[in-house]
């Protein structure tokens, strides 16, 4: 599980590393106006969520960083996909079955449920390729060059 994450994470990284300050938080295209500096803010946001409460086994969807300076400056994604990923790989070893609660605001009020460590990060993984795969518009309407063609993919979309 960890190694699928880790390789999908650094696919970001590697998205990063080949485009401008300007291009990822260009907040040009429609029909929302999000940057790739956000998206990628976000997915790490949610991760940051669950190494914060993997200790008490509380994970609260709903306290993100929100880091602005991480949408804004590429240099500084990287460096929280990085944390990330150190993160990522200190769970080898956790017990993916342990349980956990899960908190989130699903519109009318938080809602906590129990969940899994390993679900939750399944949830985190969807949760990035999904943003990925925005990411992926956003960088075909800037005519940018994907970093590899899996980019935004989910592994279960079949190809033609």
């Amino acid at each position: 599980m960890i190694d699928a994450i880790d390789m999908n994470l650094k696919r970001g990284v590697k998205l990063l590393n080949n485009i401008s300050d300007h291009v990822y938080r260009d907040k040009s295209v429609a029909p929302y106006h999000s940057s790739i500096g956000t998206h990628m803010r976000h997915v790490l946001d949610m991760f940051t969520c669950v190494f914060d409460g993997i200790d008490d086994h509380n994970i609260d969807l709903s306290s993100r960083r929100r880091n602005s300076l991480a949408e804004e400056k590429v240099n500084e994604g990287i460096k929280y996909f990085n944390e990330v990923l150190v993160n990522l790989s200190s769970l080898k070893q956790n017990n993916f079955n342990q349980e956990v609660f899960i908190t989130d605001d699903l519109g009318l009020g938080k809602v906590t449920t129990k969940s899994t460590l390993g679900g939750i990060l399944i949830q985190a993984h969807s949760h990035a390729i999904h943003h990925y795969a925005s990411v992926g518009y956003i960088i075909h309407q800037l005519g940018v060059d994907l970093p590899d063609t899996d980019f935004g993919f989910n592994p279960t979309t079949q190809k033609s």
